[in-house]
Parts: structure tokens; sequence; C-alpha cells
């Protein structure tokens, strides 16, 4: 893995794409373990997360549900605190377990608002599964249930998670080099 170059940024190796199928294997059998009699819909919040998901859902053997929702709260390398929802829920929610599939939980804002929105939906149950958690940045108190990497506030590309649009496509994560 060497450094990119993304408009105007410098990235440096930081998460290889082994790293993330060992962590995406072992969320799985998490998942396998807690939900596979509960007839789990998986909602992926879109558009970081679709990468995580489609690993994480190629490692599930059970019978299970995929759904896609689209928020938005980031403008260049900051979180922008204002969450626009512009995708929905087309499934009925109600008594299901849902799991939320989210690639990065930094502030919890986003994940904030979506859990409001499901509140209201009278499910049963719902879990939060995220590759990335940054503590140092999280500034709320709802539990996340399966977490595949903690780190440091640093901003990251790559695996699904964008700089302005670009570099979602490598298969590794990177970091910005400051």
């Amino acid at each position: 893995m060497a450094q990119i170059t993304v408009f105007d940024k410098t990235f440096e190796p930081y998460i290889s794409y082994q790293q993330i199928e060992q962590s995406v294997k072992r969320i799985a059998g998490q998942l396998e373990k807690d939900l596979k009699d509960k007839n789990p819909l998986f909602l992926v919040i879109l558009n970081g997360a679709f990468m995580f998901a489609g690993d994480l859902f190629k490692n599930l053997n059970f019978p299970a549900e995929i759904s896609f929702i689209k928020v938005a709260s980031y403008a260049g390398t900051q979180s922008t605190g204002e969450i626009k929802k512009l995708i929905g829920i087309n499934e009925n929610l109600e008594g299901r377990t849902v799991v939320l599939i989210e690639d990065i939980v930094d502030s919890g804002n986003s994940m904030e608002k979506i859990l409001e929105y499901l509140a209201s939906e009278k499910t049963t149950e719902i879990k939060i599964a995220t590759l990335l958690f940054k503590p140092a940045a999280y500034k709320k108190h709802f539990e996340i249930d399966y977490i595949g990497f903690e780190i440091p506030n640093d901003f990251i590309v790559g695996y699904g998670l964008d700089y302005n649009g670009q570099a979602r496509n490598f298969r590794d994560i990177y970091k910005i080099v400051q």
C-alpha cells in the first residue's frame, strides 16, 4: 500500500483490506449468533457503508433482508452538522429487528437522527453495526452494538469512505497526512 493523493490531500495507508475482511467476518459471526432467529432487516446507510454492507451480507449464514437509506452531513473533510435525509425507508418496520449498517460513527449526529426516525416506526429492536468508530469525536449516548475498529479522529478514505466523492473505490483505508 502506497500513499495516495485525492484532489489537494495526501493519504497514507492505515487499515489493509485483509484487516477489514477479518473484522467483517468477526462482526458477521456476532450478528449470526445474536440475530439468526429474529428475521432482521439490515438497513444500510449510503453512500459510505455500501462496501462494508456488501462484504458483511456475504458473510451472513442465515436468511436476511437488506434495504438502503441515504443521509448526508459531510462537506469536504468536516461534518456540517446538518443532516439531510435523501432516500427513505419503504419497508414496514413495525415489530422488526433492524440492524443499521454504517461505515463510520464519529460525532453520532447522523445516527441520532436515524434512531429518532426509527423510534416512531415501532421496531422491536434496533442494533447498530459500524466498521469504524471514533470515540474522541463521539458526542452522543446511544450504544453501538458491533464495532469493527476504534480509530483516532483522523480523516480517512477508502473502502466506501470518500473525500468530496472520490476514493470510495480503494479496498484499503487511508488516513490523511497532516
